[in-house]
């Protein structure tokens, strides 16, 4: 069964947002280390524009939140209160945020992309260009590195996709290398172009 099959099923083909069932695309969450059912979710061409374009919200649109915030469904649950609290100088979306309950698997998912955050207060990863990293980017190494706690060797040049960031310091990163996750030092990575 593809994964828009499974999420039409599970959404009866509405967006999990707002319930439109015009124009219903699939939205993975950032960072999408997960993908799959887990990480998805069905939402319509207004949410999705919205989500993806922050500037264009709004608020207004967000009061479905105070139904689809009951979802079952982490990557639903997760957006909700990602969008809640980029929406909380409105007011009303602090009392939704109140109500909610995610639990630490899920509340560690939905802090990954730092959007709970006030400008001052995020933590700002750069490589070693100083050119600012974003969860779900390609990075490569620009120098061996020796894994903590193992044998293995990080070879320079070894290309790392789809990081995933340190919350709390803005000098660690998280990737896979020969398919082990390990922490990497931001100095000694380099962002690769989107083409690479």
């Amino acid at each position: 069964m593809s994964l828009l099959t499974e999420l039409q099923e599970r959404s009866n083909n509405q967006c999990e947002l707002c319930t439109s069932k015009k124009d219903v695309t699939i939205y993975e969450v950032p960072p999408i280390s997960t993908g799959g059912v887990d990480g998805s979710l069905l939402v319509c061409e207004t949410c999705f524009s919205q989500i993806t374009n922050p500037d264009t919200m709004d608020a207004n649109h967000w009061r479905c939140l105070n139904d689809s915030m009951w979802s079952e469904f982490r990557a639903v649950k997760v957006t909700v209160w990602r969008l809640l609290h980029k929406l909380k100088k409105e007011g009303w979306p602090q009392g939704l945020l109140d109500m909610m309950y995610l639990d630490d698997e899920e509340l560690r998912f939905a802090e990954a992309t730092g959007d709970h955050l006030d400008e001052s207060e995020k933590i700002i990863h750069k490589d070693s260009n100083g050119i600012t990293l974003q969860a779900g980017d390609n990075v490569v190494l620009i120098k061996d590195l020796k894994v903590k706690g193992s044998s293995m060797v990080a070879k320079q040049g070894t290309a790392v996709r789809r990081i995933s960031l340190d919350p709390e310091n803005a000098k660690y990163i998280e990737g896979k290398v020969d398919g082990q996750t390990i922490v990497i030092i931001t100095d000694y990575v380099k962002k690769m172009a989107d083409k690479e």
